[in-house]
C-alpha cells in the first residue's frame, strides 16, 4: 500500500535541504559533519494504519521474561585484554593533541574488539536493542580518560550528534537543581525527577555510569514491537491513533532561525521502503517522549495548534500502562555502560535522590551519548528528509558547533 499523502514535500526542497547539509564550516565541524537536527517528517512518507503489521515476531519483539534471569544474553563483562585495548587507545588519542569533538574510529584504534563492537552494533539496531556492559574502570581511569575512552566506544557504533542547543555531544545526565516542573523549558535529564518511557532524538543512546544516587535512577527498557502487539489485541483505537500525523512535540526553545518551535508527527510509523530489495520488511517505529507533548499548552491555550483531545490523553496514558506491564528493569552501577537503540525500544528511568552534601559522596553523574546510524550505514530507513545523512537527527540550533566538556553545565 502507497504512503498516505498529507503534504507532499517538493523534490527541489529536500535536496535544498541535503545541499545545505554538505555545507559546513570545517573551523566549526571540524570533520565536515554538522548534526542536521530535528524536521517534520516527510508527510507524503507515512502510511496508514491499515498499512501497519497487526503483528510483529522476531528476535526485535521480547518480553521481559526472555532476560530477566539470563543476563548472559544482555550483559558483557569487559575483560582484561578488552579493557588493556580501550585503555592504550585512549591514552594514544590523548597524546595526540586533538580535541575530543575529533575522536574517530581512524585516531582510535581497537583492532581486537572491532569485530565484536560490530556484531553488538548489529544485535542493537536489529535484535533487542540493548545492552549492558560492565567492569569499565572509570575510578581508576578519572573522568578525563574515561571519557575519551566513552566515547571512542561510541564512535564505533555511530557519529555523535549534538544532544541540546548548546551542541554538547558528550552529555551529562546530572541533577543540576532545575525545576523539573517547568516541562517546556527544562530537559528532564537535568533532574531527578522520573523520566518516562521515551525514545531520544538519535539513533542510539549511550549512558556511563560514572556515580549513584542514595536512591532510585533506575533503568527501564520496553521492546515497542511487543507494545504493538498488545495493543492490536487490547486496545487498537490506540494503536490507529498513535500511527496519525497529529502529534505535536515541543523543540522547548532549541530552533534554529527560521525554525517552527514544534513538530508535527506521528508517534508510530513504517519504515520506508528499501530502493535495493522493495521487498524487504518495513519495520514499525516508534518516535515517543510525553514531556514533549505535554509540555505545548504555552501553544494550545492560545489556539495556534490543537490542545490534546481527551482520546489522544488517554493514548498517552495506556502507551505508558503498556511499557511498564512489558518492562525489564536494570541498575546502572559505577563502570556501567548501557546503549540503547531508539527505533525500536522506549526506556525511562525512575526518580531519584543524591547523596546529602554532608555525606562526602558524589551526586549521580552518568555520561551521554546520542549516536546516530545513517541508513545506507545499516540504520533504520526513516521518512524524515535526512534519513541517510551521517549525523542525521539530534539537536543542532543554528551554527552552535559541537562541545564535549567534562564536566554538566
Amino acid at each position: 500500500m502507497a504512503p498516505a499523502v498529507d503534504v507532499e514535500t517538493p523534490v527541489d526542497v529536500i535536496q535544498s535541504l541535503k545541499a545545505k547539509a554538505k555545507q559546513v564550516d570545517r573551523s566549526i565541524f571540524p570533520d565536515g559533519l554538522k548534526t542536521t537536527g530535528q524536521h517534520p517528517p516527510l508527510y507524503d512518507k507515512l502510511y496508514p494504519y491499515s498499512a501497519f503489521p497487526k503483528r510483529i515476531e522476531g528476535p526485535t519483539e521480547w518480553k521481559a521474561e526472555d532476560y530477566a534471569n539470563n543476563p548472559e544474553r544482555w550483559v558483557h563483562q569487559f575483560s582484561e585484554e578488552e579493557l588493556a585495548e580501550i585503555s592504550k587507545a585512549a591514552d594514544n588519542f590523548i597524546e595526540l593533541g586533538l580535541p575530543l569533538t575529533g575522536i574517530s574510529k581512524e585516531n582510535f584504534r581497537l583492532p581486537g574488539l572491532e569485530s565484536a563492537l560490530e556484531t553488538m552494533r548489529r544485535e542493537l539496531l536489529n535484535g533487542k536493542g540493548f545492552i549492558l556492559y560492565k567492569g569499565f574502570p572509570v575510578h581508576e581511569w578519572g573522568i578525563p580518560k574515561s571519557a575519551v575512552a566513552y566515547m571512542g566506544l561510541g564512535v564505533y557504533i555511530g557519529y555523535p550528534v549534538s544532544q541540546n542547543g548548546h551542541g554538547h555531544i558528550l552529555g551529562h545526565v546530572k541533577d543540576l537543581g532545575e525545576d523539573s516542573t517547568q516541562i517546556d523549558k527544562v530537559r528532564i535529564y537535568r533532574t531527578n525527577a522520573r523520566q518516562f518511557f521515551h525514545a531520544d532524538d538519535c539513533d542510539i543512546v549511550g549512558l556511563l555510569c560514572l556515580s549513584k544516587a542514595e536512591f532510585g535512577g533506575e533503568s527501564d527498557v520496553a521492546s515497542i514491537h511487543n507494545v504493538w502487539n498488545i495493543l492490536q489485541e487490547e486496545r487498537p483505537d490506540v494503536a490507529e491513533l498513535l500511527t496519525k500525523p497529529i502529534w505535536y512535540f515541543d523543540r522547548k526553545g532549541e530552533v534554529s532561525e527560521g525554525e517552527e518551535p514544534y513538530i508535527r508527527t506521528s508517534v508510530f510509523y513504517l519504515e520506508t521502503p528499501d530502493p535495493a530489495n522493495p521487498e524487504r520488511e518495513q519495520r514499525v517505529y516508534c518516535k515517543w517522549d510525553p514531556y514533549y507533548v505535554r509540555s505545548l499548552t504555552r501553544f494550545s491555550d492560545k489556539g495556534i495548534i490543537p490542545p490534546l483531545s481527551p482520546e489522544q490523553q488517554e493514548a498517552t496514558r495506556i502507551l505508558e500502562e503498556t511499557c511498564e506491564r512489558v518492562k525489564l528493569h536494570m541498575i546502572l552501577d559505577v563502570g556501567d555502560i548501557q546503549f540503547v537503540a531508539n527505533s525500536h525500544t522506549l526506556h525511562a528511568r525512575t526518580a531519584y535522590r543524591d547523596f546529602g552534601p554532608d555525606s562526602g559522596k558524589p551526586r549521580r553523574h552518568l555520561l551521554r551519548l546520542w549516536l546516530s546510524v545513517p541508513q545506507d550505514e545499516g540504520g533504520w530507513r526513516l521518512p524524515f528528509w535526512d534519513s541517510d545523512e551521517k549525523k542525521r537527527g539530534g539537536i543542532q540550533v543554528n551554527d552552535n558547533a559541537p562541545v564535549a566538556r567534562l564536566e554538566a553545565d
